[in-house]
This record gives C-alpha cells, structure tokens and sequence, in this order.
C-alpha cells in the first residue's frame, strides 16, 4: 500500500495529529479470506476515491473534514492474524488514550477484533453494533481464533453484541448467537421498524463495525463474499444517522472492500459512506431556537472513559 500524505487531499492544517479530531488508521490485511482475496487492497482503493470526493456535505451542510482528520502510517501485513490483532488493538488503544476519534478502514474483518477489544477497554458498557450479511461467530475456523469468520466471537462475549442485515451463517454458529440481538434480513426486509427494534438494544456508547457486504451486490458488488439481498445506500444513511443522533458512537470501522479495477463505484461508496458517518458525529452546531425544536439533535456528546485508577 503506498503511503499518502493525507486523508482525501486536504490542506495539511486539517490534517496534523496535534489538531485532529479524527484518526483514520488503514489496515491492509488479507491474510484469511477464504474466497475472493484482495480486501487488503481495500483502504488504498478506498483513500483514492476518497481524494476524488466532494467534501461539502449536502444533507448535513457541513464539511467535516475541517474538524482535522489525521492519516496514520498503514498497519501493514504481518505473517500471522494474532500479530495483526495485537497491533492493531495496540495502534488503536493509543489514539483512543489522545482522546482522539478514532475510525479504521480494513481490510478483512479479522481487523475488527483487536479494534473492538480497544474500544471495549476504554469505554464503559459498550455496544457493537455489527452490520454485515454474515454473522462471523465462530469460536475458532481453520485453526485460528483470529480468522475472519471469528471477528466477532469475542465481542459476542465481551460486549454487548447487536447484529443487523444478516443472511449467511453456519449451522455451528447458531450456540453462539443472541436471538434477541440479531436482526436477518429477511425479517428486516417485511418489518418497518426494524431501526427502532435494533435501537431498542443499544446501550448509549456504541462502537459501529460495518461490513461491506451488508450492502447489496447490485450496489456495492466489490467485496469478498458477496451476498444477495443486502440494505441500499439511502435505508442505511438513514439508520446510521438515527444511531448517531441518539447514542455516542465512540468510533468506528469499515472493512471488507475488495476493488475491482472495472468497477470503481464500490471504492467511492466506501469513501462516501465513511465521510457521511463522520459528517453524522460531528454535525455542525445548529441555533439554539432550532434546538429547542428538535432536543435530538447535538450529537457530540461527551464520551463516557472508564475511571483508572
């Protein structure tokens, strides 16, 4: 991955870790995909894309960039998922202690494990909110606690675990779901208040772990497995945008893009999207008579650290 001077071109005085409030880390990692390979090329598609972008934000008027958003050295490949995850929940941890923001762009999933056990230390009574076609609960696949289709055991134990879009697992998987915290598509597609039902189980600080392939393939086809019957663009803006208007989501990850060279518009929804959550988070302030209107909408609420002693 070649390394790039800052996140989506802007003006290096947006872009310094001293002023950030934001901290992107690319992770690319591709070492247990067991079908289509080359999300590891995920977070350079996606930071190209994201230099080609528009950064004023029509809905939220905002250009979000300006909160200062710092591009940290790529986390690059390592010969084992466990050496991975442990640099990764290292890098995060960190930022996390500058009380910066802190987002991540992978990647495989595997990513999300050391990312969330970051996250899960630093806050208290954390929800995951995992949007994705698969539910990736198992204990152990291939060998490793690290692989892929275990990214999210671990939370599933640590956490407070709420799944959503899912339509592709393994029967042995099923000892390790919640059913009330698990939201399949299928059900998801003939419910009109599936996004109140899964805010209902959502506790206030909330940590977003989005795969790609949530999305459906008709409009997001560029990903390792990709999965018929997935959220479109618009349904999806309008949950993430209720999650961050009524809860504190402490940071975020997306993962699991894997670019095509003949189809490029699933690298520019990915950059899209990412730029759209944080134009969510840090929505600008709005006039005190137009909060008295609407009381849910400042967003940037303060983070509730656990106490150290």
């Amino acid at each position: 991955m070649k390394n790039k001077t800052t996140y989506a071109g802007i003006p290096l005085e947006y872009a310094k870790l001293e002023t950030a409030n934001i901290i992107l880390i690319p992770v690319p990692y591709d070492g247990t995909s067991t079908w289509q390979k080359g999300a590891d090329k995920g977070p350079e598609a996606f930071l190209e894309a994201s230099e080609n972008m528009e950064l004023y934000d029509i809905e939220t008027n905002n250009e979000v960039y300006k909160e200062g958003i710092y591009l940290s050295d790529p986390i690059n490949r390592e010969n084992s998922p466990e050496k991975m995850v442990e640099t990764v929940h290292s890098e995060v941890k960190k930022y996390i202690n500058k009380n910066k923001f802190v987002t991540v762009f992978g990647g495989e999933h595997s990513i999300s494990i050391g990312t969330i056990r970051a996250f899960n230390e630093c806050f208290d009574n954390l929800t995951v909110l995992h949007l994705d076609a698969h539910t990736d609960l198992r204990k152990e696949y291939k060998g490793s606690k690290f692989n892929h289709a275990c990214a999210l055991y671990e939370a599933s134990q640590n956490t407070n675990l709420v799944q959503v879009g899912i339509r592709s697992m393994d029967i042995s998987e099923k000892n390790s779901l919640n059913n009330d915290k698990i939201f399949f598509a299928h059900d998801m597609a003939l419910n009109q208040y599936w996004m109140d039902e899964v805010t209902d189980k959502l506790t206030y600080n909330v940590f977003i772990t989005l795969d790609l392939d949530v999305l459906d393939p008709s409009i997001m086809p560029s990903t390792g497995t990709p999965e018929p019957g997935g959220l479109f663009y618009y349904e999806t803006l309008e949950f993430l945008k209720k999650v961050f208007l009524e809860f504190n989501v402490v940071g975020f990850d997306i993962v699991e893009l894997c670019p095509n060279s003949n189809e490029k518009s699933s690298d520019f929804l990915a950059a899209k999207l990412y730029y759209k959550m944080l134009s969510y988070k840090f929505l600008p302030e709005i006039e005190e008579e137009e909060e008295d209107q609407n009381f849910n909408s400042p967003f940037n609420k303060l983070s509730k650290f656990k106490d150290y002693d």
